[in-house]
């Protein structure tokens, strides 16, 4: 072999070391390097532990498989958004958990926001009772457990309230007893769905209206009464449009039978419970978190909206709620996420949501103990990142540009 061949094989032979010496200086590279290194072991460590646990139910006799969804429930839920019986198999069980949990947080968020930004406004009133009186109302919904707000509403609700037959009504057509509120039931007619396509139409205008007046406002400085003007078109078109298919909707109201409320539609006791402790809860912190966003607000911008002639109503509508709530949204976020994760406490009254069908009765008739976890934890990751996904990008909507 010739020396310029010897020489051609060192070099060949060092170049191997000297690029990846190379990449593992330049920084960019590095940091891809070390990520993918990282995530490698992650997910090898989750493979272990997987594979590791596997194993240890084959030991045991037991298989790992979501076989079990496709089996009887064999057991009965008190409230149901779909249909469902005792015959139906896990999975439907599990579908209508998932419903009732989406229910409780839905109607729990609105309620919480509601209530958190009155309470969060009468804090920062200039009329002392009230605000005192609010101050220590939320000192105490605060420093209670949650879990004791469920079980005393949920007592209150059973023991205190009288029977259906001496029930609470309101026009013969709203019932509250023992038994859980009790309203008319809805009957929709075929031609009702031309009024949920005008309330999505009206919901389209109002999007399109509120940024024309609001670029009318900027540069003419005219100010039209957005949300009035807003409200009309929210309830007026949907409206004229069930008057002239012919009001396609009748009530089925409830009636007083001899033992029991008939017809209607019931909200259990479990569920209002829940709704009424997670959401009156939830708003104490929501309420702290809105006087706190307030209160970051410059007193220069209320000083200057009141120079103008502006309304203290007005000044908080146009000035500093929206610049308050870059402050209030973050914070914002993690209430919800909690309210939604907390009504995993319904167990504790009864109510079958997600945590007691398929994390519960259904775990325990199957004993598929991981299966059943790895769902229910699934189901609280996808709803929770759901959540931060449209709080995230409502936040990033009203956060300032700059230029």
């Amino acid at each position: 072999m010739t020396t310029a061949e010897n020489q051609a094989g060192e070099t060949r032979g060092t170049d191997a070391p000297n690029i990846l010496l190379r990449l593992w200086r330049n920084k960019d590279t590095r940091s891809v390097i070390l990520q993918i290194l990282t995530i490698s072991l992650l997910f090898a460590f989750i493979a272990y532990i997987v594979n590791n646990a596997i194993l240890n139910l084959e030991a045991l006799g037991k298989t790992f498989s979501f076989d079990f969804l496709g089996m009887s429930a064999s057991y009965d839920i008190n409230q149901r958004l779909i249909e469902y019986t005792s015959q139906s198999t896990h999975f439907r069980a599990m579908l209508v958990g998932l419903l009732n949990t989406g229910l409780v947080a839905f109607f729990g968020v609105i309620t919480a926001t509601i209530l958190g930004f009155l309470f969060g406004i009468i804090r920062l009133s200039h009329n002392w009772i009230a605000s005192r009186m609010v101050y220590c109302l939320i000192e105490v919904i605060r420093n209670v457990p949650v879990l004791l707000h469920i079980l005393l509403i949920h007592g209150i609700i059973v023991h205190v309230l009288p029977s259906p037959r001496q029930a609470l009504y309101v026009g013969d057509s709203i019932f509250l007893s023992n038994r859980g509120l009790t309203i008319p039931n809805p009957v929709f007619g075929d031609d009702f769905s031309y009024s949920v396509f005008a309330f999505f139409a009206a919901i389209g205008i109002i999007i399109y209206f509120r940024r024309w007046a609001r670029k009318v406002r900027d540069d003419t400085g005219k100010i039209y009464p957005v949300f009035l003007i807003s409200l009309g078109i929210l309830i007026g078109l949907p409206l004229f449009v069930f008057l002239i298919t012919g009001a396609p909707l009748t009530w089925e109201l409830p009636k007083l039978g001899r033992f029991n409320l008939k017809g209607g539609v019931t909200m259990i006791p479990e569920f209002l419970a829940l709704w009424l402790a997670l959401s009156v809860y939830t708003s104490a912190f929501i309420a702290e978190i809105v006087r706190s966003g307030i209160l970051a607000i410059n007193k220069g911008q209320w000083e200057a909206s009141q120079a103008v002639g502006i309304k203290r109503g007005r000044i908080l509508q146009l000035v500093i709620i929206p610049q308050a709530l870059r402050v209030i949204i973050p914070p914002l976020t993690s209430q919800y996420l909690n309210l939604t994760k907390n009504s995993s406490l319904a167990i504790a009254i009864g109510y079958m949501d997600i945590v007691a069908t398929i994390g519960g009765i259904s775990m325990m008739q199957t004993g598929k103990e991981m299966e059943s976890m790895i769902l229910v934890m699934g189901v609280y990751l996808s709803i929770s990142l759901g959540i931060s996904a449209i709080m995230n990008w409502y936040n990033k909507r009203i956060a300032l540009v700059e230029r």
